[in-house]
Formats: structure tokens, sequence, C-alpha cells
């Protein structure tokens, strides 16, 4: 009775979790007007395309999509890599100031500069309007350093020392001995870094004013907002209009949905790909020996 109790409690929790993902997805393929008037639950009742073609009619949006990964894989592939270094130079049992340092980088996630001053730093540096601001002020995360720095100090000190005797300095130890060994906290952070980058919008539309190098995040939030503004006023341009009116099935509602899965689907398709090393890697840093 106790497993049928366990089994039961984690099919309702299994249903609750996944029921407005799956949702938002019937939806999406739903016509506008017919969810309005509701009762669209596991399956599409009148199925269309309408909505993904609305979303997808800005020629921006493709290109934005690629932005997005392009930045999605640099951003990841560099905070990890630099991350990850910091982490194992802070795991160095005789580095010099390395209480200071780890002061330092702790101030840094209570406290922070402000939107203003760190506008103004971003300009200093030249980096508006660039590919590289979405990038570079965030390559480094102290949380990550800090579940870097852990599993590092769990490593056996018998690897580190074969590798001194081959005659290793430390960049090599770290590329060819501490990376290897390092495959489910890399991918574990990894992961999450990237679906952080792939979510970031803030950071775009307060640096960023061209539009070609806009993610597909802001686009997406320009796109719903021009829907909702021919819904509630007729002050938008006649070519949205014009085309708004040809497509009966559209609503707020549908649209916003279908934006969600162009948003949410790319991201969620990686997770198969790490799977093997989630279980292991999410619990890194959480507990030490």
């Amino acid at each position: 009775m106790l497993d049928i109790a366990i089994y039961a409690c984690l099919l309702v929790l299994a249903f609750v979790t996944l029921y407005p993902f799956w949702n938002s997805l019937v939806i999406s393929f739903n016509d506008g007007n017919d969810t309005a008037a509701g009762g669209v639950t596991f399956w599409p009742r009148a199925f269309t395309l309408e909505n993904y073609r609305y979303v997808f009619k800005d020629n921006r949006m493709i290109h934005a999509f690629w932005i997005t990964v392009a930045r999605t894989a640099a951003g990841t592939f560099l905070s990890i890599l630099f991350t990850s270094m910091f982490g194992y130079a802070m795991a160095k049992r005789g580095l010099i100031g390395k209480k200071f340092y780890m002061i330092v980088c702790v101030i840094t996630m209570y406290f922070s500069g402000g939107l203003i001053p760190s506008y103004l730093l971003i300009k200093q540096l030249h980096l508006m309007n660039t590919f590289w601001v979405l990038i570079v002020p965030g390559i480094i995360s102290v949380w990550n350093m800090i579940i870097f720095r852990t599993f590092f100090q769990g490593l056996p000190d018998g690897l580190e020392e074969s590798a001194k005797i081959d005659g290793c300095n430390h960049l090599s130890t770290f590329f060819r001995i501490v990376v290897p060994v390092s495959g489910p906290v890399i991918a574990t952070l990894s992961l999450f870094t990237a679906v952080g980058h792939w979510n970031a919008w803030f950071d775009a539309s307060i640096y960023i004013t061209n539009s070609k190098l806009l993610p597909i995040q802001v686009i997406l939030n320009q796109t719903v907002r021009s829907i909702l503004a021919f819904e509630s006023s007729t002050q938008v341009s006649a070519t949205k209009q014009e085309f708004l009116l040809g497509l009966q099935s559209v609503t707020h509602k549908s649209v916003v949905m279908s934006t969600t899965m162009v948003a949410t689907i790319p991201i969620v398709l990686v997770y198969p790909f790490v799977q093997k090393y989630f279980v292991k890697g999410v619990l890194v840093g959480s507990l030490k020996e």
C-alpha cells in the first residue's frame, strides 16, 4: 500500500508539472477564437498553424534565433572555460591571498553597482551595440566557481602529482588531467549556463539598439506586444493591421502560447543529451567529505 501511495503521489506531481506545458502547446496549435470559447485541454479542437505563421512572419525572427544560438554556444563555452579555470585556481591550497579573493567574490554575489553604473561601464568599454555585450559581462559566475572549486578539491591529489612527475605545468594539468574527469560538473553547469543565456533578454534590451543583434527573446516580446496593441487599440501600422485582419484565428493568447513554445522547446531538447551527467552533477558541491 505504501508503494501504491508513493507512485500515486508521483503521478499526480508529474501531471501537475507537465500539464501546463502540454496545454500551452495544444493552445499554440489551436484556433485562437476557438480557444477563447474555452474547453481546450489535451488536444487541439480546431487545429491551425496560423499562430506560428504570424510569429515567423517577421524576417527578424530567424536572424534573432541564430543570434540566440550563437550567444548560447559562445557564452556557455567561454563562461565554463574561465569559471572552471578560476575555480581550479581557488582550489589550490597554497594560493596567496586566497581568502581575500574569496571575500571579494562573495561580496559581488550580494551587492552590485546598480543599473546606471553598469550601463556607464559598458559604454566606456565600447561594448554597446556589440555581440560581446551579451557574453562578456557575465562570463564569470561566482556561484559556479564555488561549485567547481568544491569539485576540484575532492579530486585525488595523486592525479596532479603524477602529472607533475610527467612534466605538466598547471595549465597542462588542468586541460589534460582535471577536465577529462570533470564531466558531470561541467555538463551540469553548462546546462544551467546555457538555459540562462537562452532565456536572457533584459541585457539585450538595455545595451542593444541595433535590431540585427537582438536575441529571439526580445523579438518574441515585441511580437506579443504588437498583437496586444492591435487588440487594445487601432493605433498600429497599416501593414500589421492588414496582416492581422487576414488571420482571423490569431488572438493574443494563441500568439503568447506559440511564442512560448518557440522560446522553450529548443533549449528543452538539450536536456536528453546531458541527462546521464545531470543526476550525478546536480549534487556536486552540496556535500563535501
